[in-house]
């Protein structure tokens, strides 16, 4: 592989943020080949399978999250992944917590473990925010979302994991129970979370 086409790939790399999915790479003209063939002379670095980054750049401090972030950018952090991200837990998640909408196809990851949740349309699309993560674009639920969602999947995570995360919301110094309620009817567990949420505030 030339000079030039070693430079030119690594250029595609770099107007990604340095990191790049396998398909990605294949539609912007970059074979199989030279993309083992750059991890071979040590240029990339596989991190999951079918993503790679550049070797060169700075040591991520979430590289988990990067990775999910670029191989399903269009799931949503949630849960005890979410409430870990907001510091509102004391739960250490063992699994990357995403959602999906309900038609999509659950995400399963080797390295980094995954754990995906299926979310009606209206919950799914409510709540997102937008981060940057070591350069990937990562969508996460807002702290009032999140806590209306591990209301609406108590079952799955643990009522206590949900009670805790609202206690220690309600000691910011910023606090928005207006916005909780508001996730909580799209949720559908206004009536559950009320009694909690008039003894927080």
């Amino acid at each position: 592989m030339s000079d030039q086409t070693l430079l030119k790939i690594q250029r595609i790399f770099s107007a990604h943020g340095g990191q790049l999915r396998m398909i990605d790479a294949l539609a912007a003209g970059v074979s199989r080949y030279q993309l083992y063939r750059m991890r071979d002379l040590g240029q990339i670095e596989q991190i999951s399978r079918g993503l790679y980054r550049l070797t060169n750049l700075p040591v991520t401090q979430h590289p988990d999250l990067v990775a999910v972030a670029l191989k399903y950018p269009k799931a949503v952090l949630c849960l005890i992944s979410a409430l870990s991200w907001h510091e509102m837990t004391t739960q250490i998640p063992h699994q990357i917590h995403l959602a999906v909408s309900r038609q999509a196809r659950l995400p399963k990851l080797d390295f980094p473990p995954v754990q995906g949740y299926r979310f009606a349309d209206a919950a799914f699309k409510a709540g997102i925010d937008s981060i940057d993560v070591d350069g990937a674009s990562l969508r996460i639920y807002s702290p009032e979302k999140t806590l209306a969602d591990c209301f609406k999947f108590r079952n799955k995570i643990g009522m206590d994991v949900a009670l805790e995360a609202l206690k220690i919301y309600s000691k910011r110094r910023v606090t928005k129970p207006g916005e909780i309620m508001k996730y909580a009817r799209i949720c559908r567990v206004e009536k559950i979370m009320r009694p909690y949420l008039e003894a927080a505030f």
